[in-house]
């Protein structure tokens, strides 16, 4: 499966204490849940018909609010349960 426009396929994480950059999460961060990113659609158009590119890629590691990692966004998919946001959704990456 691969998303289209903008939108992004997610695998929540289990719970985590520290980055992969070494940032140490502490209860501050506790609304917002990593998650990695399985696939990314390619973007949406301009008006004009450019395609905006995506920023977040495959592989990378994104922090989101944690109300988007349930709920109506959820799929399931081969048995596996995913989230799908759309980039601007997302909080911060490590790419």
């Amino acid at each position: 499966m691969k998303p289209i426009g903008d939108q992004i396929l997610l695998k929540k994480q289990k719970g985590q204490e520290k980055t992969k950059s070494g940032l140490i999460l502490t209860s501050s961060t506790s609304n917002y849940q990593y998650a990695d990113v399985i696939a990314v659609g390619p973007g949406l158009f301009t008006q004009t018909g450019d395609r905006i590119p995506m920023t977040i890629k495959a592989n990378d590691q994104v922090l989101l609010h944690s109300r988007l990692l349930k709920g109506d966004n959820e799929i399931e998919l081969d048995n596996e349960k995913y989230v799908l946001v759309r980039e601007s959704e997302i909080a911060m990456y490590n790419g």
